[in-house]
């Protein structure tokens, strides 16, 4: 998937400067797509140049001048196109699960620390979806809100993107068990 589909899909919130994509992206889709500030506004520029989106300049006071970012009909019909195509598997690609995997010849301690902060990271991230799920909700059931909101994209992401940190919680605290009885053994 090219960050185009994501950019795109980000942009059906409604107008947006490359800023607010920026930091609405690690709200809306780093779940499940990563993109650095640098890499949104280069690719809102190709996006741009091709049509998919437009862009109108908003006059600031005391600020710098921004443009704001909205899908064309092109990005519309990218979207649609996109969609309709079936997806690439994904692949796992995790520097830390090499660690693990070589850490009966490595540096256990740095192994052990490296799962730690993957679990406070899994946590930290788990809550900051938690409260977006919240937010999101409003009060409402998840029923409610799947049968009445707007869009449920945003929603349906989530909820991966929340299981796949409580996974990654199950599996971090379930990997230091193991090291640390494993340590004890050896002492």
């Amino acid at each position: 998937m090219a960050l185009r589909n994501a950019v795109l899909a980000a942009l059906l919130e409604g107008e947006a400067s490359g800023y607010d994509l920026a930091k609405g992206f690690d709200a809306s889709v780093a779940n499940f797509w990563m993109a650095t500030p640098q890499q949104l506004y280069r690719e809102l520029e190709r996006m741009e140049s091709e049509g998919l989106v437009e862009a109108r300049l908003v006059h600031q006071e005391r600020r710098p001048n921004k443009r704001l970012f909205s899908l064309t009909d092109a990005g519309y019909a990218a979207l649609r196109s996109f969609t309709a195509e079936p997806p690439r598997p994904s692949a796992i690609r995790d520097e830390l699960l090499v660690k693990v995997q070589a850490v009966d010849a490595g540096d256990t301690d740095a192994v052990r620390g490296a799962v730690a902060e993957r679990l406070e990271w899994a946590r930290a991230k788990l809550a900051r979806y938690e409260r977006l799920r919240d937010r999101l909700l409003d009060g409402r059931t998840e029923d409610e809100h799947l049968a009445r909101a707007e869009r449920v994209g945003p929603y349906l992401t989530l909820m991966r993107g929340r299981a796949f940190e409580e996974e990654n919680i199950r599996w971090a605290e379930r990997t230091l068990a193991v090291l640390d009885q494993r340590a004890a053994v050896t002492k």
